[in-house]
């Protein structure tokens, strides 16, 4: 499963700023406030060679007594739930009681630990780590998150002291990695016992019953799977437990370590922006994906076709993922999910040709043509495989970063269909040569030396 990292400290430190850069994005609100984060952000750290989860916390003061209770457990919790803690301080507040009391209670964590030493931008790096040595916690690394400085060599510390990849997957059977993944109530526990045959997971009427993610092997057909029941993900404002806040992390962790995703509707309830969310998550991991719509036993006729229709109209972008129409409580149509798992998986992990794949870029480019850019028409000449579980095809050619995201889209639906690559989504990957003649100053022979100043003389003779 993929490792965990927390940041922690005092509110405005710079945790939020930090975290969009780890994760590339703007999702964490940013100002010049202390408090303004009140609830855990998570999101795919993207900075690195190494794949992991970054969860961005409240600020730990005493301001409020009842609110910093609520983002204080949390904070705990996210410590507890992570392979390796950023405790960040401020060079510019400098060393504080609080920074104190937070360092002692890390170090009885018994987690990995890092000292980040925020905002040092415009004062001397040793100067303004010095005083936070008495913390006890080693060597300070001093960053400007607001920058970026220092933020590459710390994420090189702090990566190589994750727990190597084959190391976490020890314990965990071999076969096909099949997560399920939906909302509270929707029916997960009780698909995963209709699959078994057996009741190995609790399945209750109430939401929140299952709390970790639960790793199920068995064995059908002759094929080896690992059924991993995840907990529900709900809309922040509806999650209150501290528990459940920290079961997305486990939810999303099981989505990066499947290897086909089956996610769960309620046919009762449609589609909400939750499940949309979910699915775009399982969309940017490249995980392959089947639905499944289940409660769909009983429903009207009308209530059938509302739930098609809200399928095409809210996941356009999942055209390429199986649909199943299942009761997991009477077992119908829950034998049909195999065969679309078995596809998706095998689409996901197949291999592909280079000669197949030029031919069909060809093919596509020929069909449709690639736009002019500045009067010169992008050329595409080959593509090969750079990947699988997605499958990850790269074309070279020329001016491949003026190609234009819909003519992408239309690359990645041509391979898509062409190649039968059937419940796994296709990521293209476009990239250009370096010009070997950039920078070099074209030399003359001696013949077109002699042409050119038959040319100068013939040009001055004519002009007089």
């Amino acid at each position: 499963m993929q490792p965990v990292i927390a940041l922690v400290g005092r509110p405005n430190v710079g945790k939020s700023t930090l975290f969009n850069k780890l994760t590339r994005s703007r999702d964490a609100l940013v100002a010049d406030q202390p408090g303004l984060t009140r609830d855990r952000q998570f999101g795919e750290g993207k900075l690195g060679d190494k794949p992991y989860i970054v969860v961005d916390t409240g600020g730990l003061s005493g301001e409020d007594a009842e609110l910093d209770s609520l983002m204080a457990s949390q904070s705990w919790l996210a410590v507890e739930q992570a392979d390796i803690v950023l405790f960040m301080v401020d060079a510019r507040a400098g060393l504080l009681p609080d920074d104190h009391a937070i360092a002692e209670r890390l170090r009885q964590s018994g987690k990995t630990l890092f000292l980040v030493v925020n905002k040092v931008d415009g004062t001397e790096a040793a100067l303004a780590t010095a005083e936070f040595h008495a913390l006890g916690l080693g060597e300070p690394y001093a960053i400007a998150a607001s920058q970026g400085r220092g933020i590459k060599p710390l994420m090189e510390q702090v990566l190589a002291a994750l727990p190597d990849a084959d190391a976490r997957e020890e314990g965990v059977p071999p076969g096909i990695k099949v997560a399920i993944i939906g909302r509270p109530n929707v029916g997960k526990s009780t698909l995963a016992n209709r699959i078994l045959g057996e009741e190995r997971v609790l399945a209750y009427d109430s939401p929140g019953t299952t709390r970790d993610s639960i790793y199920l092997p068995f064995e059908r057909d002759g094929q080896h799977y690992v059924l991993i029941d995840t907990a529900g993900v709900r809309r922040r404002s509806r999650v209150k437990e501290t528990v459940e806040k920290f079961s997305v992390i486990k939810t999303l962790q099981a989505v990066k370590d499947a290897h086909v995703v089956l996610m769960l509707l309620d046919a009762h309830q449609g589609i909400s922006d939750q499940d949309a969310s979910l699915l775009g998550f399982v969309l940017e991991s490249g995980r392959a994906l089947v639905l499944g719509v289940n409660k769909w036993d009983g429903l009207e006729k009308d209530q059938r076709d509302w739930i098609r229709r809200e399928i095409d109209a809210k996941l356009p972008f999942l055209s390429f993922a199986e649909v199943h129409f299942i009761s997991a409580l009477h077992g119908t149509n829950v034998g049909h999910l195999f065969a679309s798992i078995t596809t998706a998986y095998e689409s996901a992990t197949r291999t592909l040709s280079t000669a197949s794949l030029t031919r069909l870029l060809q093919d596509l480019v020929e069909a449709h043509p690639p736009p002019m850019v500045r009067g010169r028409r992008i050329k595409l000449r080959f593509a090969h495989q750079g990947g699988q579980n997605p499958p990850v095809i790269i074309i070279h050619g020329n001016q491949t970063a003026s190609v234009p995201d819909s003519y992408r889209r239309y690359l990645i639906n041509g391979f898509q269909k062409h190649l039968g690559l059937e419940g796994t989504p296709v990521q293209v990957e476009l990239r250009s040569g370096d010009n070997p003649f950039a920078g070099k100053k074209n030399k003359l022979t001696a013949r077109q030396l002699q042409k050119r100043q038959r040319l100068r003389r013939f040009v001055t003779k004519r002009g007089k």
